[in-house]
């Protein structure tokens, strides 16, 4: 697990000094403090940052082949590698290190560009090659690794975070206001965007050419949907269960001390059950919960860690929530409005003081329909005919009840009324359409165009298909694999998603619906295979996500920041929202009027972003 970094120079262009490469680095030492590495010569300049967890005294990188003239430089874990190398040695490959990078120096000399689809893992790669003057970018299937880069047509920078862009000289802090749109919608900046216009993220599942001042884009595997015929029930579970058996050992190599996260959940109670049946010891468990009830699952963790004996480790959030704040806004790189990111980033913190990497229970949701709003818009579906009808008379009740139940039947008579994709997006949304484009100053909303590349991406035919591939497409690796990964590396932990293996989510997406979503409950295969080790009330328990006290702490502790933030020159003078909607959102939040929690969140992170990656204010 690490951070890489690098640039190329296009053909009669300088290329920056070596201290320039040291400066991105620098900025990612919390990705690897372990180690640091950079290659330069006339036109390239690869470096990495390395948290070591598998071959710990050998696998110092960049890792070169043929002669000095491949370099190689890689944030990740392959988890296929010791298949692979038996494969490549008896090619007649001689390997010098017992690290996963080699695998990818030898397979890529051996296979070229397609070795990238014999990789399982998740990763994010960069190789130059002095012989063709050729940089290759690759990011694995679901995009658990991140990867940035900028092309200005004089040379091609690259990095992990974005923070490590900002040392490029010239670089061009150049908002892009479509983004700031996305996140404002969706609480997240949609790839192949950034919130800065000339930077572009590396799609998931593909890879990048650059020789001869161009780039070109490549995908090498598409995850298909279609139902699998003539598959019965008791097959499907023994599939799954071996899936499942074979995703968790393949992430249990390590050379270093690991555990797990556990929420409490089905997801991640599941991994710890998998983990506990192929290890030798106990599972170390982390787990976090809050004082109101209403966001504890600690007593469900718990339960789990006590049936299967791990060494479990917990902590109730009582943060300095402004600190912490600032802390996150620096480590998320982009504006991020998923307030979630607090309670993973505290977990990971805790279990840095134990473990040095973690499996988790992120992709479930995804890959086997476990989403309480996937059920919502299948309901909404099965209205058909009558949705025209069924929205006139939604409104009009909605008109005629007081308060939140108004509201929210108001809001399904609108979402009845819509058409595909925006009557699944409008009810996932963060900000509602009117909301946004008062936000913006615009007189009318424009809402989804952050996602026109990925709505490209969505198959026909069945509407949980059709949902489950935006989310598999973007809120996954925008959102929830963010999240993990840049508040775990923030605490120099590694997180390993064993849902995420490609060979059960390409089984899962394939199920017969009634096999994910069976009477009124999502992961209906998950739930009977889950039977054979879960204790039954982990298993009857509803959904609950992992979510702080937003309306709370907007009335407490982080009011003060809210109002300074909103009412500062600084904001006013931006001009990227309406600084008087912005005040009136929190005045009625404040007055109990009304809950603008996640709306004030998006808010004031999106300033503070700009503070510190605009304008270089760093935090008392």
């Amino acid at each position: 697990m690490c951070g890489i970094v690098g640039i190329v120079a296009a053909p009669g262009q300088p290329l920056a000094e070596e201290s320039v490469g040291r400066a991105m680095n620098a900025a990612i030492v919390h990705r690897g403090p372990d180690d640091e590495g950079i290659y330069r010569d006339e036109q390239a300049m690869i470096g990495m940052r390395r948290l070591s967890i598998i071959d710990l005294a050998g696998g110092h990188q960049p890792l070169h082949g043929a002669g000095g003239q491949v370099q190689v430089v890689f944030n990740g874990e392959i988890y296929n590698y010791r298949e692979l190398r038996a494969e490549l040695e008896q090619r007649g490959c001689r390997f010098a290190t017992q690290s996963d990078t080699e695998v990818i120096v030898h397979g890529y000399l051996e296979f070229g560009e397609r070795c990238f689809e014999r990789l399982h893992g998740m990763f994010a790669i960069a190789i130059w090659d002095a012989r063709s003057r050729t940089l290759l970018l690759a990011r694995d299937r679901f995009g658990e690794k991140p990867l940035f880069y900028d092309d200005d047509g004089r040379r091609l920078a690259f990095a992990s975070e974005l923070k490590s862009l900002l040392q490029v000289p010239g670089f061009r802090r150049e908002i892009d206001a479509d983004a700031v749109q996305s996140y404002l919608c969706f609480g997240y900046v949609p790839a192949p965007a950034s919130i800065f216009a000339g930077v572009r993220k590396l799609p998931p599942a593909h890879y990048l050419r650059y020789a001869g001042g161009r780039c070109s884009l490549h995908r090498y595997w598409t995850l298909e949907f279609g139902q699998r015929a003539g598959l019965s029930e008791a097959d499907a579970e023994n599939e799954l269960e071996s899936l499942l058996e074979q995703a968790v050992s393949s992430r249990l190599v390590a050379d270093v001390p690991f555990g797990a996260f556990l929420s409490g959940g089905l997801d991640s109670s599941v991994v710890v059950a998998l983990m506990a049946r192929q290890m030798n010891r106990p599972v170390s468990t982390f787990s976090i919960g809050f004082r109101e009830d209403a966001f504890n699952e600690l007593s469900d963790a718990r339960r789990v860690a006590q049936h299967f004996g791990t060494d479990h480790h917990e902590f109730i959030v009582e943060p300095d929530a402004v600190e912490l704040f600032e802390k996150l806004v620096w480590h998320l790189d982009e504006p991020f409005a998923d307030s979630s990111a607090i309670p993973t980033y505290l977990v990971a913190q805790l279990a840095r003081r134990s473990v040095k990497m973690v499996l988790t229970g992120d992709g479930g949701d995804e890959a086997l329909a476990g989403y309480d709003r996937y059920l919502r818009y299948l309901r909404l579906r099965r209205l058909g005919a009558a949705r025209p009808l069924a929205a006139l008379a939604a409104r009009a009740g909605g008109h005629l009840l007081p308060g939140s139940r108004g509201y929210r039947l108001r809001r399904i008579g609108e979402r009845l009324a819509q058409t595909f994709p925006d009557d699944y997006l409008s009810g996932v949304a963060l900000t509602r359409a009117d909301t946004a484009a008062a936000l913006l100053g615009r007189a009318e909303p424009d809402h989804y165009r952050g996602l026109d590349a990925i709505l490209r991406e969505v198959p026909d035919g069945d509407p949980l298909d059709r949902i489950v591939a935006i989310d598999l497409h973007s809120y996954l690796p925008d959102d929830i694999l963010v999240k993990l990964d840049r508040t775990a590396m923030a605490n120099s932990l590694e997180g390993r998603a064993p849902l995420l293996d490609h060979r059960l989510v390409e089984f899962a997406v394939r199920l017969p619906h009634e096999l994910r979503v069976r009477d009124g409950r999502g992961k209906y295969l998950l739930r009977k295979v889950a039977e054979r080790w879960l204790p039954p009330a982990q298993l009857s328990k509803p959904k609950q996500g992992f979510a702080i006290p937003l309306a709370d702490w907007f009335r407490g502790d982080l009011r003060e920041l809210a109002a300074d933030v909103i009412g500062s020159r600084a904001f006013r003078e931006r001009g990227l929202l309406d600084a008087n909607v912005a005040a009136a959102h929190l005045a009625a939040h404040v007055a109990g009027d009304a809950d603008h929690g996640e709306i004030l969140w998006s808010i004031v992170s999106l300033e503070s972003w700009a503070r510190r990656f605009l304008d270089g204010v760093v935090p008392a």
